[in-house]
């Protein structure tokens, strides 16, 4: 029986080992709620804020305060952009989101739109998957209250250029929130330099627990926002619900660790992910990759195989994890909507699959995860008669 490879990181990379360490303490022993002043409630809450702090380094935040824990990327940014909309004025209601934004952003925006909180305007993107910064200039004006766009695909792996997109959005005095689940970690983050107003990030996908992420704001975005979650007022009255001690230690301890190795990380995984590429090219025909394959992070390849599609081909592979979208749209029928975004065709779309390496990717893993992919694309060609 084959062995399983697990090359789709960037639906939900494995729990180190270290984090599992880091929980276990609090998992086994500790009790009592973060918000209560006995010493019980004490020690839960010193470790909270201790994650704050490991958090806070991982996007360069200017304060702990900043973090509001939550249930996942997708809440945080359900908060971000319902929450600031919450208290808007009539003369500033409008909302950019970029074309190949996460089902969590794309699905908020229409339900705000759709129910008249907000009006709400799509950016295009380029065909290597980058935002439209002409486009992005003349959209903005002064009747927009927020854009959002991710500061990497989660498909693509193309990473936008932040700096300059926050740069435009602070000139039309807009707030911009990015969803970064997929480039902390990854490579260095900086809310500062990148001119964001609020992030969105979660724990699972820098091999911390499921269940548990974060919005991180800047000040002048925090006195904007309003709850989603309403209660005991935690997190400064900004969500409300008792906080998952466990989960936030651990993931707190994956902010730590990816911090401190997310520059080695990235010139291994990068190798791997280029080695891959390269023996998939060498041994099929009709391999390209879709999007900007010079802005992109470094542990993700999206590949079109022409003349076999990327369902059939994973179907038919041997015990490789990989995806042929995003985690969230899994399940949804038709093409991956980024690539439709980027012009890609139908029948390209469909024809793709992207390849996600981390931490605990190894290169043989890769060389066999390689001969696997080759085996099934041909398998899928000799079945559909193509050449």
């Amino acid at each position: 029986m084959s062995t399983d490879i697990y090359l789709d990181y960037n639906g939900s990379a494995p729990l180190d080992p270290r984090v599992l360490e880091a929980m276990a303490p609090v998992l086994r022993d500790s009790v009592g709620n973060a918000s209560s002043v006995h010493r019980f409630g004490r020690a839960q809450a010193a470790r909270v804020d201790l994650a704050r702090e490991q958090v806070s380094r991982l996007v360069g935040a200017a304060a702990t305060s900043h973090v509001i824990f939550t249930a996942g990327a997708t809440e945080a940014n359900n908060l971000a952009l319902q929450g600031l909309v919450s208290d808007v004025s009539p003369e500033r209601s409008r909302i950019l989101v970029s074309a190949v934004e996460h089902a969590s952003v794309m699905a908020t925006a229409d339900w705000l739109a759709q129910n008249g909180r907000a009006k709400v305007d799509i950016v295009p993107v380029t065909s290597d998957g980058c935002v439209d910064l002409a486009a992005l200039d003349e959209m903005l004006g002064q009747d927009v209250l927020l854009v959002s766009v991710m500061a990497a695909n989660s498909e693509t792996g193309v990473i936008n250029d932040l700096p300059a997109i926050g740069e435009c959005v602070a000139d039309s005095g807009a707030f911009f929130h990015s969803d970064a689940t997929q480039i902390v970690g990854r490579l260095p983050f900086d809310m500062a330099s990148a001119g964001v107003d609020a992030a969105s990030i979660s724990g699972h996908k820098i091999c911390g627990p499921t269940g548990v992420g974060a919005l991180i704001v800047t000040k002048a975005m925090s006195h904007q926002l309003r709850p989603l979650l309403l209660g005991g007022g935690h997190e400064r009255g900004r969500r409300s619900g008792s906080l998952n001690v466990s989960g936030i230690v651990g993931f707190g301890a994956a902010s730590e660790i990816a911090a401190d190795e997310q520059s080695s990380e990235a010139i291994r995984v990068s190798g791997l992910r280029d080695a891959l590429v390269s023996k998939l090219v060498h041994g099929l025909d009709g391999v390209s990759q879709n999007g900007s394959v010079s802005r992109r992070l470094p542990n993700t390849a999206s590949v079109r195989f022409v003349g076999a599609d990327g369902d059939a081909v994973m179907t038919n592979m041997e015990s490789v994890a990989v995806s042929s979208g995003s985690a969230c749209s899994a399940g949804a029928l038709g093409p991956s909507p980024v690539l439709l975004a980027m012009g890609v065709d139908r029948a390209a779309a469909e024809e793709s699959l992207r390849f996600s390496l981390g931490r605990f990717t190894t290169a043989g893993e890769i060389e066999e995860a390689a001969d696997r992919t080759i085996r099934a694309v041909e398998r899928v060609r000799f079945l559909n008669g193509s050449p």
